[in-house]
């Protein structure tokens, strides 16, 4: 065989390896990010009243945004003098069932290293793909008093460690039923604490908020899940997803019947409101599709309409999320 001959099978079998290959799927080990994880609601449970003041002047000062959402949103106690704070704070901790949630994170958190090099290793991903892409500076744990999983700030993330005990935990069943039915306690587990915290990131910093019609809102979520999965690549669908392995099948086996049902009631290019919330909200199912499949099939639907895109184009992410909704929706096709 010649030279000329073997080069030329060398390199037709790297051209179809790499078209074979898929794109998520990178080292991104050798990627540097400096990221801070602080555990404020420690702080807070394990701290004398001296120790308590210094802390809260310090967290004022290097971890603004998501401290004053946990004090003032989370707690309702907003920015009050220190005596005032410290009162708050320890009032706040000796109510029954919160010191029982408080003795509940203890246990089950008693080593947050291994969430952090996952979270760590996500934004390593995320750095890949947008070298100048925003990273935060602090990762913030905390009890947000079932405020929030995951929030974003302009610098930082807050997770809120209570509404990961998962959904057998004494505290958590004993939540009021009628405001915390039993589809959102099945999803208080720990394993999507680091998915949340790059998902509230991504949605946050990455992908820009849209206010036009359906379509528009659905490829918009596809495109922050795809950008997850990114973060993520060797994770399961079902958990980038947030699903159950069973109905990530389900949308699986009825992705074509939620896109008849979009395209036979023209619903892609309305702008009600209460249809978009109906399609892309949690809840126990997916209004308007049957209660046997999970909620957000828009996001689900959004999600396979930017894979199917980047199946096609195979562009970067930088410029996967620059690329126009209409776009994406010209290339969609389910097989």
């Amino acid at each position: 065989m010649t030279l000329k001959r073997f080069s030329f099978i060398a390199s037709t079998l790297i051209i179809l390896a790499s078209c074979g290959s898929d794109p998520l799927d990178i080292d991104a080990s050798n990627v540097k990010v400096n990221l801070e994880f602080v555990n404020v609601d420690s702080v807070f449970v394990n701290s004398d009243s001296s120790g308590l003041i210094q802390a809260h002047h310090r967290f004022k000062q290097e971890i603004p945004g998501i401290y004053e959402y946990q004090l003032g949103y989370c707690l309702g106690i907003g920015n009050v003098e220190d005596t005032a704070f410290y009162n708050s704070i320890r009032l706040f901790l000796k109510e029954p069932y919160i010191a029982r949630v408080e003795q509940r994170i203890s246990e089950k958190f008693k080593n947050l290293n291994p969430v952090q090099s996952k979270i760590t290793d996500g934004f390593k991903h995320l750095k890949f793909h947008f070298s100048k892409g925003s990273i935060p500076e602090n990762v913030v744990f905390m009890n947000s008093f079932f405020a929030s999983n995951a929030f974003s700030t302009e610098k930082e993330i807050g997770i809120g460690l209570e509404r990961y005990l998962g959904k057998e935990t004494d505290v958590i069943k004993e939540l009021p039923p009628d405001k915390f039915y039993e589809w959102m306690k099945e999803g208080l587990d720990e394993k999507f604490m680091a998915r949340d915290a790059l998902c509230s990131w991504i949605m946050t910093h990455y992908v820009e908020d849209v206010n036009g019609n359906l379509a528009e809102h659905l490829i918009r979520w596809g495109k922050i899940i795809y950008l997850t999965e990114a973060a993520f690549p060797s994770e399961s669908d079902a958990l980038i997803m947030r699903y159950t392995e069973e109905d990530l099948q389900w949308a699986l086996d009825h992705e074509f019947d939620v896109w008849t049902y979009l395209v036979t009631d023209k619903l892609l290019f309305k702008t009600d409101e209460k249809m978009r919330i109906n399609l892309i909200n949690d809840g126990p199912f997916t209004v308007g599709l049957p209660e046997k499949g999970p909620d957000r099939l828009g996001q689900f639907l959004g999600w396979r309409m930017v894979k199917k895109y980047m199946e096609i184009k195979k562009v970067s992410l930088e410029e996967l999320i620059k690329t126009p909704y209409t776009s994406i929706l010209s290339e969609y096709e389910i097989d």
